[in-house]
């Protein structure tokens, strides 16, 4: 390992990134906070400033990726559809395969200009976690209960106050449900969609009757495509947040296919169909990755934009000073008193830093599947 690698992987960083990334983030959703003010008097404007206030924190973990890490990702797409990312909000379809992916997906927003306005479909619990969830909170974010009958309302509800968002977006969505494991795919298979791209779709522009599935155009006026994506590692790597936490390099390959959303059926079962059959395309493409070491459709590598890295020396540059120099105050006093409880701040901060990443393990996936399937099996 050479002395930059070895720096990399000293806990004291870790704790760094931790501290800047905590730090700026409160700061972030007390501002967020008071732009409440704005929404009564200019909804599209609180809007502009929280996508750019939520740039500051989701950016932190996108420059960890991309610039501590250096992981490449090469996009396999149609030259033809590639002038059209970034310029056009889309459904961004994942497979949920690896730790990272999540990142992955962020990191392909990002390289396309819409990370900060971009959403996801996320856990209803996650809306009360400070910064990240907050930070979604205030972006409109959408959030589900995990119980899917219950969930078609507020879906269709969230999806249809964005078809005036002022930022282009990516929508992205893991309709399996869960990070894949053997057990889980199985699973999926039997409860897809958790969400299908027809619930996306609506004729007109009043909101779906009261309790009726929200099958037909919710964002016809705003969205333009589905992009389904596959993520694959080169060399059979298993990438990991310690890994990237740690700076290790790796390489990733994206499969890109824009589809067209007046393509996709608006019928439900018919989507649902089109859906399962869309995810055994994927299956296909992950075989034939696993057998060739390449996706079809031509390779590129869209640009890595220096604005994250910027960011985060921006915030680091602010925080870590007066950080710094209360920690030498506070070693200075010789105090036993403040050295004991110097001990215990970095123990507990280790601690932290140690459970945030064992809750992005990959045999830790929610039960949503398990769930869903007992319930049918009970039916």
């Amino acid at each position: 390992m050479d002395l930059l690698g070895l720096l990399k992987s000293q806990f004291l960083c870790h704790l760094v990134f931790c501290y800047v990334f905590i730090a700026s983030g409160l700061i972030i959703n007390t501002v967020q906070l008071f732009t409440l003010l704005l929404w009564p008097i200019n909804k599209q404007l609180f809007r502009r400033i929280n996508c750019r206030l939520s740039y500051c924190v989701s950016s932190q973990l996108v420059m960890l990726l991309e610039w501590w890490s250096g992981t490449e990702c090469i996009i396999h797409t149609d030259p033809r559809a590639y002038p059209k990312y970034g310029k056009e909000n889309a459904i961004v379809v994942l497979n949920h395969k690896f730790e990272i992916d999540f990142l992955c997906g962020w990191s392909l927003a990002e390289r396309f200009g819409v990370l900060g306005g971009s959403k996801v479909l996320a856990k209803k619990e996650l809306a009360y976690v400070p910064i990240i969830g907050w930070m979604w909170y205030f972006t409109e974010m959408v959030f589900c209960t995990r119980k899917w009958e219950q969930d078609r309302k507020t879906v269709s509800q969230s999806l249809l106050h964005l078809r005036d968002y002022p930022e282009k977006y990516f929508f992205l969505i893991h309709c399996e449900g869960t990070r894949f494991t053997e057990k889980k795919h199985q699973i999926s298979m039997q409860v897809r969609p958790v969400m299908t791209p027809s619930h996306l779709k609506s004729p007109g522009s009043q909101p779906p009757p009261r309790g009726s599935p929200p099958s037909s155009s919710v964002l016809s006026e705003a969205v333009s495509a589905v992009y389904d994506c596959t993520l694959n590692f080169r060399n059979n790597e298993n990438p990991t947040l310690l890994g990237v936490l740690n700076g290790k390099k790796y390489h990733a390959d994206l499969y890109v296919r824009r589809i067209p959303l007046e393509e996709v059926p608006e019928d439900e079962d018919e989507c649902s169909a089109w859906l399962h059959k869309l995810y055994q395309e994927k299956d296909a493409f992950q075989e034939e990755y696993y057998r060739t070491g390449t996706f079809p459709e031509t390779p590129m590598v869209p640009p890595r934009r220096p604005w994250t890295l910027i960011n985060w020396l921006f915030w680091a540059s602010l925080l870590l000073y007066p950080f710094f120099r209360f920690l030498t105050n506070m070693i200075s006093s010789g105090s036993s008193l403040t050295l004991a409880s110097f001990v215990l701040v970095f123990f507990v901060a280790s601690m932290g830093v140690r459970w945030m990443i064992g809750v992005t393990e990959i045999d830790k996936g929610s039960a949503y599947g398990n769930i869903d399937s007992k319930q049918k099996r009970n039916d």
